[in-house]
């Protein structure tokens, strides 16, 4: 499956934006869905995970509270919701898809990956 993620931009701390994953070449409804994020020098940080039903949902400890994220199956698209942004949430963001529901914050789980957005919080 091709993903292929939008949304980001430049947000004022405190503010919010949604990101949106759009899938190809296969069903999202069979996939695991997650979002990740890094900035330079970092590694790839787990932000959240969805199951592919859309039930069980599982959120990385620094933006529990402030992110949700959610699918429409039948527009082949995962959502990320962010609210109360703060300047530490600046990264780029990447959809990523499994085949499996298990250590879902493990990179290695995901065998597809989107191109990433930029999102810039600024003070």
């Amino acid at each position: 499956v091709q993903l292929q993620a939008s949304g980001g931009g430049l947000v004022q701390a405190g503010g919010s934006l949604r990101l949106s994953c759009v899938a190809s070449g296969g069903e999202l409804e069979k996939y695991t869905m997650a979002w990740f994020r890094q900035t330079p020098g970092k590694e790839r940080e787990f932000v959240a995970a969805i199951s592919w039903s859309g039930g069980p949902t599982v959120y990385g400890d620094s933006v529990k509270g402030r992110l949700t994220i959610n699918r429409e199956n039948r527009l082949n698209t995962v959502y990320l919701r962010m609210y109360n942004l703060k300047t530490e949430d600046t990264a780029i963001y990447f959809c990523a898809a499994s085949t499996t529901w298990g250590l879902v914050a493990d990179l290695a789980q995901y065998s597809s990956w989107g191109q990433g957005t930029l999102v810039t919080v600024s003070s």
